[in-house]
């Protein structure tokens, strides 16, 4: 079957102008062009519109669902099995979330007793999966899954007052590693003290502290545009003054 922009826009939810654009970006083009000249699209432009969407859904960038679905190696079903696990780590986020929250309202009407533990289970199980989504391809390539698992369950475990000092150590490093950079010295007294809060935040999920570790995931902050993006948000070039001072930091 073949539709028209408007009759495709109209079945997949989606506006004219967005299949334009993505016409124009090279991610989804028409099968065809009428004699008139309005767009026509087939089945298989239909199928891959729904894996775009699907992609969409989990908040990937559109620069990257193009590298995938036009990649030699796109495999379809795959594609789609992988949707399916991705959204079913999301409904049993949400439904955690919601379990979390029912929780709270009960327990604020004094119908229940909640568990302090409880509480932030729902936002650590938030906090996981992100980071999975984020980074978990890369993290599990280089650590392997029974590493990565091991610091998922640490996190989970953690006691009301350990996620609260891991929170304050993220905005604290942040907030300090800013007026490091700003002064110039990765060797200087407060780009160390950045540095021993990032091993004592890296502590709180991680099972077994290494430099080697420890140090090959600062070179991983400058390698991987994700990781670089965070930090060089904070001030362009602070992923390499991070390295630089975790450098010195773990040759102590």
């Amino acid at each position: 079957m073949e539709y028209s922009i408007h009759k495709l826009a109209q079945l997949a939810g989606v506006s004219t102008r967005t299949l334009r654009y993505y016409d124009e970006i090279g991610l989804l083009s028409p099968k065809r062009i009428s004699s008139n000249g309005y767009r026509v699209y087939g089945q298989k432009e239909v199928d891959l519109l729904q894996q775009i969407l699907f992609y969409r859904e989990l908040e990937v960038p559109l620069d990257e669902i193009k590298c995938i679905v036009w990649s030699k190696d796109y495999d379809g079903l795959a594609a789609l099995q992988e949707h399916l696990a991705a959204l079913k780590a999301k409904k049993q986020q949400i439904e955690l979330l919601i379990r979390n929250v029912e929780k709270t309202i009960a327990a604020t009407k004094g119908e229940i007793a909640m568990k302090d533990s409880e509480k932030f289970e729902g936002l650590k199980k938030k906090m996981i999966d992100e980071n999975e989504k984020k980074y978990g391809k890369e993290i599990r390539e280089k650590y392997g899954d029974d590493v990565v698992n091991a610091s998922n369950a640490k996190l989970m475990g953690l006691t009301e007052e350990q996620y609260e000092r891991m929170q304050q150590l993220s905005q604290q490093i942040n907030e300090n590693l800013k007026k490091a950079f700003e002064q110039g010295d990765p060797s200087g007294e407060l780009a160390q003290k950045v540095c021993a809060m990032h091993k004592e935040w890296l502590c709180y999920s991680w099972n077994h502290y290494s430099k080697q570790a420890h140090l090959g995931l600062a070179q991983m902050y400058v390698n991987d545009p994700r990781f670089k993006k965070y930090y060089d948000d904070i001030a362009p070039g602070c992923a390499e003054f991070l390295r630089d001072a975790l450098t010195i930091f773990l040759a102590e």
